[in-house]
């Protein structure tokens, strides 16, 4: 049996101050997240100063917690993982500072890992803990959240992961569109849950936003690629604007308002408070934007499944929790035969035992981090 290896990863990318114990890629041992929710609500998203200082004041006690959670001292463990990027550049800095001045002290491995590379190895670790551990093939994962939207063709290589782009978001993320619509129509922060749960009260037929082939140039230029007619892109930042148009046009600003005023006699807004201050019109809006959100991941990652042979795909990432994109991807992959693998919903936001995780390929590789490792707010992933 060989000797078991315990790593501590800590994440820091956003607005989730995390840290977890990892046993050998396989088995997880504690997973401690303090969200800052409560400190970004009132502003409708993340505010990066803000989430910079309160992972500041968490980082200490947060990886003391998981140590604890997990019968563990600094002392007993045998590496550390950190998230290197990609994430808002404050975030970053205050894990990576801590990590590397833990790994200093304790004279132990750090290890640097990509935040989306994070997500896929959700996936794998509880598959793995599942008894699941040979996967079929080629895989293909799509990480989508509030930041990413992205397509991977991954392989698994003698000294860990392959990973190669073959798809991504050409604006806004799909996270992020919920987000902005759910801030829109007044309905809190994060959006993703509220939007979820709502779109079960109302028609998803009722509007018809129908997706055009994407045309326009991608905003980042690192992401313009000759051969665009194999790739599959995605892009949500018309969608966002043909919600806003529809509010505009069918006149839903006193409706908007009237919500804005009830929650305000609410400290903490639950989905059914806002189920209760919504109408017919807002509830069929929520409903049929989610639809053509789903519709279009589902359609475009299956396509690619089909147009590469996957046999394996894995959706991951904080949107991959959202019960329709779940209940669909299931429907429609398992008519072209394909099984797709979610993480838990523990597991799809942002944590740090998906770094842990990934981590340990690399830790059998002997690739470690040399003590000059700087964050990387746009570090790519294949």
């Amino acid at each position: 049996m060989p000797q078991p290896i315990d790593i501590l990863g800590i994440e820091s990318s956003c607005d989730e101050t995390a840290a977890a114990i990892v046993r050998s890629g396989e088995e997880l041992i504690s997973n401690v997240v303090y969200s800052q929710i409560a400190t970004h609500h009132p502003y409708g998203g993340v505010v990066p100063e803000l989430a910079s200082r309160e992972h500041l004041r968490a980082i200490v006690p947060v990886v003391r917690k998981a140590l604890e959670d997990a019968g563990k001292t600094y002392e007993s463990i045998d590496a550390i993982a950190v998230t290197q990027g990609p994430g808002l550049a404050g975030s970053l800095l205050v894990g990576l500072s801590y990590a590397k001045g833990l790994a200093f002290a304790l004279e132990k491995p750090l290890i640097a890992v990509n935040h989306l590379e994070g997500h896929i190895h959700a996936v794998l670790l509880e598959e793995r803990q599942n008894g699941n551990s040979d996967l079929q093939f080629p895989v293909l994962a799509l990480v989508v959240s509030g930041g990413h939207t992205h397509l991977y063709l991954a392989e698994r290589q003698e000294s860990g992961w392959t990973y190669r782009n073959i798809g991504h978001t050409r604006d806004d993320a799909a996270g992020e569109a919920f987000d902005k619509v759910a801030k829109l129509l007044e309905l809190g922060y994060p959006g993703g849950p509220v939007i979820d749960f709502l779109a079960q009260h109302g028609n998803p037929s009722a509007v018809k936003f129908p997706f055009a082939l994407i045309k326009h140039r991608d905003r980042n230029p690192q992401n313009r690629h000759a051969a665009d007619a194999r790739r599959t892109d995605f892009s949500y930042s018309g969608i966002k604007t043909a919600v806003l148009r529809y509010v505009e046009v069918h006149d839903m600003a006193a409706s908007i308002q009237k919500r804005r005023e009830s929650m305000r006699s609410i400290s903490k807004p639950t989905s059914q408070n806002y189920l209760a201050a919504s109408d017919r019109q807002t509830l069929d809006l929520i409903a049929s934007f989610q639809r053509a959100v789903v519709d279009d991941l589902v359609s475009k990652t299956l396509t690619a499944a089909i147009e590469y042979g996957v046999a394996t795909l894995l959706v991951t990432g904080g949107v991959a929790a959202n019960s329709e994109l779940r209940s669909t991807f299931e429907a429609r992959a398992a008519k072209e035969g394909i099984p797709v693998l979610f993480p838990s919903r523990q597991l799809s936001t942002d944590n740090a035992a998906m770094i842990a995780a990934a981590a340990y390929p690399r830790f059998l590789a002997r690739e470690f981090a040399s003590a000059d490792l700087s964050s990387d707010p746009a570090l790519r992933l294949g």
